[in-house]
């Protein structure tokens, strides 16, 4: 089974290249979704997160503030590292379980969809060895001012909580220079998915049997 991690940032439009890789016949393991499961309302992991960053961080129905959350942790690098240590183990457990039954079942090529994969790994080079397991990484590229303009139109904040949120992740152009495939979606729809139809067949032409080494 080829295994393809897939990235980008906010505002990118990864989401949007995850579904169209899906709807080719990917299967696609999304981060972000498990994110949701792990956190409903009464689960181990949203307690731990209140003990963390107090109940603020919940509406009144008791289900967690993403808003709420979204503005202590983008401020605060200490507070977005102590996030990512309650987070990101148990996500990353799940995502592997997940791509070990995928495996089992048969599947030829899975993408995991993972907003932060590539934060930590640029210290390393971006050597095959520094991403395992990995057999490629695409990143979903548009620029700064886009991905600015798109998550101001998604969540309603202003410009500059917005390029404050951007500036808090490693930059796509950064991204671009560890990826083995990069898809600009910087242009139309249109564009894009010609882009990832291309993409998806050449990751299946490399998970054929006769296929060359890379």
């Amino acid at each position: 089974m080829k295994l393809v991690g897939l990235t980008g940032g906010i505002g990118s439009g990864k989401s949007t290249v995850a579904a169209a890789l899906r709807a080719l016949g990917a299967t696609v393991i999304d981060a972000d979704g498990i994110v949701h499961e792990l956190q409903a309302k009464g689960s181990p992991l949203l307690g731990e997160m209140v003990a963390a960053f107090g109940r603020e961080i919940l509406l009144t129905s008791g289900e967690l503030d993403r808003k709420a959350l979204g503005d202590v942790v983008f401020r605060d690098p200490d507070a977005r590292k102590r996030l990512g240590d309650l987070v990101h183990p148990k996500v990353g457990a799940e995502m592997m379980a997940r791509v070990e039954a995928a495996r089992v079942a048969g599947v030829e090529l899975t993408v995991l969809d993972i907003p932060l994969l590539l934060e930590g790994r640029q210290a390393a080079g971006g050597s095959r060895a520094a991403r395992a397991p990995y057999d490629a990484i695409v990143v979903v590229w548009v620029p700064e001012t886009t991905q600015i303009e798109r998550t101001v139109e998604r969540d309603g904040c202003e410009p500059e909580e917005a390029e404050r949120r951007v500036r808090a992740q490693m930059s796509l152009d950064e991204k671009r220079g560890l990826a083995d495939h990069v898809i600009d979606n910087s242009g139309s729809r249109e564009a894009t998915d010609a882009q990832v139809a291309v993409l998806y067949n050449r990751l299946r032409a490399e998970t054929a049997p006769d296929a060359p080494p890379r």
